[in-house]
């Protein structure tokens, strides 16, 4: 079955090169594509590998190599240093994670031209690729920035109700927007409180948990206003657009991002920014994180580990509770107030801030003379 047409999608990167070469890249692309959907890759990944690949394909074609077998180690790093330099419309470089993605398919590709002797060896083996940098979350909202941009859709209109309940489905469950965008009528259990989200990331299904609120904003665009938008009466997507077709993925990106600079919190970000920020404020609020793994859909622990250095509040709760400096100042007020002394302002000698600097404290005797005059010592 072709998969829906949904709006804002661009159409497949052309590519460059003779279509009726057996040995040629434009064929073996299609061969190696059909081979990834026979072994049931997600149409996701097909999708970046063909245009991660075409990109490679059409920068060898204007360099003269038409064909895999005449890909050399040469040509491959002439590409990694094309890509380093590449810069974006907005004069940008390309981020590591950027070049990562696009050298990644070409060794998948030759492993396959290798294995199926269109090739004599593969030329990618061991290609080095740049080193991903593990970086936090740019931004996250507070509960009230996050109530901010939730209230921003006009709900008098068909397409606010839509939005606001997309927004609300996005904060209480923290789902990637290809899973928003695939969800359907039925997966919504109303009664149970949950969503089934199908073929998720790595092709696996998962149930999370959805709150109220968000239940009923989704029954309010259910009933009100997801008629008005609906063109095909056998169309089961849940959110559609205008034109009552399934949200595309960059079309519902623009729309969040949109109502998240509308909110003006001097914060951007788009569907992700309410995946951190539902993941960092329940993990603050006591959540287990294998309980955070498992609304996440993150196969490895260690990638939702992330949110525990995202979340501050504890960690500064548990450090002003334990830190030796709290005990030594506790008991310093303690000996002055049995002294009948009121206590100093100054920090403790043993605290981390006169520790940090390697300055020492001295307190002032009881009978010292001090000269207010000196002001400027």
């Amino acid at each position: 079955m072709a998969p829906k047409k949904r709006q804002g999608e661009a159409p497949p990167r052309p590519v460059v090169g003779d279509p009726t070469d057996p040995q040629g890249m434009v064929v073996l692309l299609n061969q190696f594509l059909d081979w990834l959907r026979a072994r049931n890759y997600a149409e996701r990944t097909v999708e970046c590998r063909q245009a991660y690949l075409a990109e490679f394909i059409n920068w060898a074609a204007v360099r003269g190599v038409a064909c895999p077998s005449e890909v050399t180690r040469a040509v491959l790093e002439r590409y990694q240093r094309h890509l380093y330099h590449y810069r974006k419309k907005d004069d940008q470089p390309l981020s590591f994670r950027s070049q990562h993605n696009r050298l990644l398919p070409l060794r998948s590709w030759f492993k396959w031209l290798t294995r199926n002797r269109h090739v004599t060896y593969n030329v990618a083996a061991d290609l080095e690729l740049p080193r991903l940098e593990h970086r936090l979350p740019k931004h996250v909202l507070t509960q009230s920035e996050a109530e901010t941009v939730i209230n921003q859709p006009n709900v008098t209109e068909p397409l606010g109700v839509r939005d606001r309940s997309i927004l609300e489905v996005l904060y209480s469950t923290g789902m990637r927007r290809v899973e928003l965008t695939g969800l359907q009528l039925y997966d919504v259990d109303a009664d149970r409180g949950t969503v089934m989200i199908r073929q998720g990331k790595g092709k696996k299904d998962r149930m999370v948990p959805i709150g109220q609120r968000a239940l009923s904003w989704i029954g309010k665009y259910t009933c009100d206003a997801r008629p008005t938008l609906l063109v095909n009466p056998s169309e089961t997507t849940l959110f559609l657009t205008a034109d009552g077709v399934p949200l595309a993925k960059s079309y519902l990106s623009q729309l969040v991002s949109g109502y998240v600079t509308a909110a003006n919190l001097g914060k951007t970000g788009s569907c992700h920014l309410f995946r951190h920020t539902m993941a960092t404020l329940m993990l603050e609020g006591g959540a287990d994180i294998r309980f955070i793994q498992a609304m996440l859909g993150h196969a490895n622990i260690s990638t939702t580990q992330i949110y525990t250095q995202v979340s501050i509040r504890q960690l500064k709760q548990i450090h002003e509770a334990t830190h030796p400096a709290k005990a030594a100042r506790e008991e310093r007020e303690g000996r002055q107030a049995d002294d009948g002394h009121p206590a100093c302002d100054l920090p403790d000698a043993t605290s981390e801030d006169a520790s940090s600097t390697g300055d020492h404290i001295v307190e002032p005797r009881p009978n010292a003379r001090i000269d207010h005059d000196d002001t400027n010592a």
